[in-house]
């Protein structure tokens, strides 16, 4: 005989997720739990947190959910066309929280603040993205702007591109920045040589290069940092 589901309604009160974020607040919470909560209800075979268990684990786990197609969502088990926009609507609405502007206070002093201000934003992305960040005379920020998006292994940028905004802005200077989607941040010769040129670009143009930030997962490298600027 097979073997009856474990439904969320069998479990004991205190460890239905719902209840359990109520009683122990969210970061009590597990992934599939927390996901759970956005399934609601499961199906005759399996119970919510076991179909969230499966798309975690089919998916590729937390960094990837929010890569998944609507199409992808529903391949699953359990979770139609309802269920799939309220997954993607709430993992749009973190991805935002993450990515929201953060007010500065005073100047960009160091490497780890420039880099606090694109990780979250740049970490999972699977192409390379190039930005910059636009200062004034007094290392506060302007604005934040894309350059390119490039292929899996390099972003194409030219100083064209690159110093047409700050010019426009009236910035004094830049720090570049850009992704690594393996996830390791060392700088490529590529990266090198690029840097470089558009060092001696903004030196004829009378505006300062002051860093080059390359993103990993979790992990960042600072060209200045390395005295390689």
């Amino acid at each position: 005989m097979q073997n009856e589901p474990v439904l969320i309604k069998d479990l004991p009160f205190e460890e239905r997720p719902r209840e359990k974020l109520r009683l122990f607040g969210v970061g009590s919470l597990s992934n599939a739990e927390l996901l759970a909560i956005l399934i609601r209800t499961g199906n005759r075979s399996e119970s919510a947190v076991q179909i969230a268990t499966r798309i975690l684990a089919c998916g590729g786990g937390l960094k990837s959910l929010p890569n998944l197609s609507l199409e992808d969502l529903q391949e699953n088990k359990g979770i139609g066309p309802d269920k799939a926009v309220t997954i993607k609507a709430a993992l749009e609405l973190g991805c935002r929280l993450a990515t929201a502007p953060r007010e500065v206070s005073g100047s960009i002093t160091n490497p780890s603040q420039a880099a606090d201000l694109f990780m979250e934003e740049l970490r999972y992305k699977k192409k390379e993205y190039f930005k910059i960040l636009l200062l004034n005379t007094k290392n506060q920020i302007i604005s934040k702007e894309e350059i390119s998006v490039g292929s899996l292994s390099a972003s194409i940028v030219h100083p064209r591109e690159i110093f047409n905004l700050p010019l426009r802005k009236s910035a004094a200077s830049v720090i570049l920045c850009h992704n690594h989607p393996s996830g390791d941040p060392s700088p490529s010769q590529e990266d090198l040589e690029v840097t470089r040129r558009l060092v001696d670009a903004g030196t004829i143009l009378g505006i300062n290069v002051r860093d080059h930030i390359i993103i990993g997962d979790g992990c960042f490298f600072s060209f200045r940092e390395r005295g390689l600027i």
